[in-house]
């Protein structure tokens, strides 16, 4: 009788030690970020089993999409917000990964509006060393020099700090590659995201940008978010949707916001469902 009892007492822990360990992970979400409610909005009406919460000026819903655990973050516009919202979600959810997504504007003309770009690397952009220049001789910013031109050698964190250039995890690059087939509202291609506290008009900067950072759209948040995840050594990626083309004439679609979210949703769904097995 005392055996079966202890059988039993050990059968039970094994399983409560089984549903704890199960819980541990699906308390590890992914993290999918956006600057603005048109980046955020229709994710958030996606969730299930939402939760709030703001911490200082930031926003995030906890909920679950299809079973999986999810975070969406509004990081609000910029380089240093972004910086600040992924450094919080980090330390206060621990995430597998994270995903950077949103709108953004073309500098390759091949690409239209509702095209989606996955970054497959992001650079900071905004990031220059000036040529000298006296008084009187003006300045010209297609003169202009990267700041920091070299990747780190030694992986310490004050030379990952310096990086210009993030490259996507792996694993995310073939989630979204197994999600690109169902995307139907225009191409999904691999490319370069570059990233600055700029709004560029001038067609031969965005050019400039093009030829020698090899850039396939612009925005404002995604570079900053991979040197923190960078630094925490969590995974990243960079997804992006243009929502206008200078170099091609498109104009500006508010729709566009809508169409990345969907897209990342189910990148999201397909990389944790991945890992889970």
């Amino acid at each position: 009788m005392f055996k079966l009892v202890m059988k039993s007492a050990i059968a039970s822990g094994l399983v409560l030690l089984a549903i704890q360990s199960h819980a541990a992970v699906k308390q590890q979400p992914v993290i999918i970020q956006g600057a603005l409610d048109i980046e955020t909005d229709h994710m958030v009406q996606k969730l299930k089993n939402v939760k709030t919460k703001k911490m200082g000026g930031w926003q995030f819903w906890e909920g679950t999409y299809e079973g999986y655990p999810i975070v969406i973050s509004r990081t609000l516009m910029g380089m240093g917000n972004a910086s600040a919202a992924t450094a919080l979600a980090i330390e206060h959810y621990h995430p597998k990964a994270i995903i950077n997504q949103g709108t953004a504007g073309g500098h390759d003309p091949k690409l239209h509006v509702f095209d989606i770009v996955i970054g497959t690397s992001s650079i900071n952009i905004g990031a220059f060393i000036t040529p000298k220049k006296a008084v009187g001789e003006g300045s010209n910013a297609l003169t202009w020099n990267k700041s920091f031109n070299l990747l780190p050698q030694n992986n310490r964190p004050e030379e990952e700090s310096r990086r210009l250039i993030f490259q996507a995890d792996a694993k995310l690059l073939a989630a979204a590659h197994q999600s690109q087939s169902r995307y139907n509202k225009g191409k999904v291609v691999d490319g370069v995201i570059g990233s600055a506290d700029v709004w560029n008009n001038e067609l031969d900067r965005i050019n400039y940008f093009h030829t020698n950072y090899q850039t396939s759209i612009e925005e404002m948040e995604t570079a900053s978010a991979a040197q923190v995840a960078s630094l925490y050594h969590v995974p990243f990626i960079g997804i992006r949707v243009l929502s206008n083309n200078l170099t091609n004439q498109d104009g500006y679609n508010p729709n566009t916001g809508v169409a990345c979210q969907d897209f990342v949703l189910d990148v999201a769904k397909t990389y944790l469902s991945s890992k889970a097995k």
